[in-house]
């Protein structure tokens, strides 16, 4: 934990938690082989429209904490990740989950997601 993500307690501020469920799904699509940067060059983002977050202890500044990210859902146009933060000693501070829509760059409209994002993402 860095100290500039933690408030005058030493106690990450709640909203530096979003930061962390992003890295951490970037780097689950990273790992099925999606480049998120390729993906907006070929006119497809993935906005959030829905996040949910249940604080369960703090994470403290100089902690290693963990995320875990697992896709929980995929509809027509949407993905649904779960997200976990743990302590270095594996106990859960942080749960949520953020919903994503596949989304035109051009008009800014909610797309089906596309088949080679669905292939992708099933492996």
């Amino acid at each position: 934990m860095r100290y500039q993500e933690t408030d005058r307690m030493g106690i990450v501020y709640h909203a530096n938690y979003l930061s962390y469920f992003e890295l951490g799904r970037v780097e689950w699509l990273r790992n099925k082989g999606l480049d998120y940067a390729r993906l907006e060059d070929s006119g497809v983002l993935l906005p959030v429209v829905n996040v949910s977050i249940s604080y369960k202890a703090p994470a403290r500044y100089d902690q290693l904490l963990s995320v875990e990210t697992e896709l929980v859902k995929i509809g027509g146009a949407s993905l649904v990740f779960q997200n976990k933060i743990y302590d270095e000693n594996k106990r859960l501070l942080v749960e949520g989950a953020v919903t994503l829509v596949a989304t035109d760059f051009s008009s800014f409209k909610p797309i089906k997601i596309p088949a080679s994002l669905l292939s992708l993402i099933q492996k």
